[in-house]
């Protein structure tokens, strides 16, 4: 009876006969400023989709991968977006971390040149200039990709080039070669148009994973159905705008300015090609292989170093994931 009175009540006052109850408070610190990458999340959010699976998210905005992993490593962010190799380096440090799913699920570095600078390969880089950041991962991990191209790792020289800077170093020819990602590809392309050289690492045999969904491990633990509902909120979410991007990038620039709508639509076409492997395709989106994880493993050990190893069967885990969402590989333009 008086749960009958206290329904009346409310519908007279127009409140909830029941409080509605809240969503998990749930924080996502991206890697970066948010682009093209990012705004599966933003349109997931904007549908009300992790809403409805009782999440209520915070999208941060990053400074970086080693932010973002030691964020979520320390439980300050449940969520976040890093390169793995940079995920495992912060682990081997104590950081708490377990990705639950790839992104970029082939590497993105890619080295540029001019042909009219007497480059026409991997094999011409000897003697020549590369333009990147004294920390970039690509001159970082050159000793690898030397190896596997066949070059003496002291055959090149390295400029100081600010991220922001590379296609104006290359331009001015204060460099020969710069290194970049790949989602930024058709930049170049419009500067430099047939002169324009390049290799992905991945075309030398150096693939490893690169931005994924990482979360803290003790969050995991506490939470894993929160984490699945976010993980399958989120393959969802990229799977639709695999199938169309146009209302996600529309998502993504109601909620971020200063972004150039035909740009961020170029970078989306390449980011389909990075998040597509065999695995993506046939496990699904976002699926993390166990094979690859152990060869990333040792070639952050052997490039970068681990300050504690620790059994990389720990850093990921592919439970999360909806194994019926997949990569959609007709959607990718070669």
């Amino acid at each position: 009876m008086k749960r009958l009175q206290a329904a009346v009540v409310a519908l007279m006052l127009g409140l909830p006969a029941v409080p509605a109850s809240a969503g998990e408070a749930v924080n996502l610190i991206l890697n970066w400023t948010p682009t093209a990458d990012h705004s599966p999340y933003y349109y997931a959010k904007a549908q009300g989709w992790y809403e409805k699976a009782g999440i209520d998210l915070t999208i941060e905005t990053g400074k970086g991968s080693g932010v973002s992993a030691a964020k979520v490593g320390s439980g300050g962010s449940p969520f976040g977006v890093a390169d793995l190799a940079t995920m495992l380096v912060a682990k081997s440090k104590g950081a708490d971390t377990v990705a639950v799913m790839s992104v970029y699920a082939n590497t993105g570095q890619t080295f540029y040149w001019l042909k009219s600078y007497g480059v026409n390969g991997v094999k011409d880089f000897a003697g020549h200039k590369i333009g990147n950041p004294p920390g970039d991962a690509s001159r970082v991990m050159w000793p690898a990709f030397a190896k596997a191209a066949g070059l003496a790792p002291d055959s090149v020289g390295f400029v100081n080039v600010g991220p922001t800077a590379k296609i104006a170093a290359l331009k001015s020819h204060t460099v020969d070669i710069i290194s970049d990602f790949y989602n930024e590809h058709d930049l170049k392309v419009i500067e430099f148009g047939p002169d324009l050289g390049y290799v992905n690492w991945k075309d030398i045999g150096l693939n490893p994973y690169g931005n994924s969904l990482i979360v803290n491990g003790a969050y995991l633990q506490r939470n894993p159905k929160v984490v699945e509902e976010f993980v399958r909120v989120t393959q969802k979410a990229f799977a639709a705008c695999v199938a169309d991007v146009t209302p996600c990038l529309k998502a993504l620039l109601d909620q971020v300015s200063g972004l150039d709508k035909e740009n961020q639509e170029r970078q989306w076409e390449r980011i389909k090609f990075l998040m597509t492997d065999e695995f993506t395709t046939t496990k699904g989106l976002g699926w993390i292989d166990g094979e690859r994880m152990k060869k990333d493993y040792e070639l952050v050990q052997t490039y970068l170093g681990m300050e504690k190893p620790f059994d990389v069967t720990t850093a990921f885990t592919t439970k999360m994931l909806d194994p019926s969402i997949k990569m959609d590989a007709s959607k990718v333009k070669k």
